[in-house]
Parts: C-alpha cells; sequence; structure tokens
C-alpha cells in the first residue's frame, strides 16, 4: 500500500491518501431521516457518502465506492464529487456511517468530534452495507 497526502498523489490504483474529515449534516439525508426512511436504500444513498474534491478523486483513480478509516474504525462508502469540498478533505454526511469513524470523545461538550479529525481514504470494491449490516457489525 503506498500511503501519500492529497497534495503528492499521482492517479494510481492502490493508494490511500490522508485527508481531513468534516462531517455534517445535508439536505439530502435530513430529508430522508427526518420522513421516517433510515432503513430504506434511498438513505443509504443519502447517507453513506463521502463527498471529495474532483482532483482527489482523480488520483484515487475515480473509484466509485472508497474505505474511510480513521483510528475509530472503518466503513466503506459511495465517493462523490463535490466542488465545495477543498483538496485534502473530505466530508460525510452525519449519521449511522459516520458515526463509525468519528470518535465518540465529546471534550466534555456533550457533543462528539465532527470535524477536522484525520482519515485515510482508498478506492475500493467493497459492499456498502446497509444500515442493518452496519448497525451488527
Amino acid at each position: 500500500m503506498i500511503w501519500l497526502n492529497a497534495a503528492e498523489a499521482d492517479c494510481m490504483c492502490g493508494i490511500r491518501m490522508k485527508f481531513v474529515l468534516n462531517t455534517g449534516s445535508t439536505l439530502d439525508q435530513g430529508i430522508a431521516a427526518k420522513g421516517g426512511k433510515k432503513m430504506t436504500e434511498e438513505y443509504k444513498e443519502k447517507a453513506a457518502v463521502c463527498f471529495m474534491n474532483s482532483a482527489d478523486l482523480r488520483r484515487l483513480s475515480d473509484p466509485r465506492k472508497v474505505k474511510v478509516s480513521t483510528d475509530c474504525g472503518e466503513v466503506v462508502v459511495y465517493a462523490r464529487q463535490d466542488k465545495g469540498i477543498r483538496e485534502g478533505h473530505v466530508f460525510m454526511p452525519r449519521g449511522p456511517w459516520a458515526n463509525t469513524v468519528i470518535s465518540s470523545n465529546t471534550f466534555e461538550t456533550g457533543s462528539p468530534f465532527y470535524k477536522g479529525m484525520g482519515a485515510e481514504v482508498e478506492g475500493t470494491e467493497e459492499d456498502v452495507l446497509d444500515l442493518v449490516e452496519l448497525i451488527r457489525r
């Protein structure tokens, strides 16, 4: 496995790149969650996602799915391009898939560590788990 920072990577298969992970709510994910659709494929497609800058996606050889890994865990999600994401950063909608990789440490604030966490991302052919499979894991 080749380890590169996002700015150093060339377009190669099988690389794992380091990123800054941010999470937060999205309109699409929120609509599906608040509408009582968390157990649906629609919710999975909206919440099991990693948004990335197009240059970073190219460096990972434009994968359809990525594995996001942190010190807290790892999860496979769909890769999506978003021109609003800075190079070297990734964004995941808040929810069960993001919760798999964020720290539960609240630093005595009552809120988990949702922003600025170190993460590694690599393309994968592994399946994106549905919510029931994810929870059972």
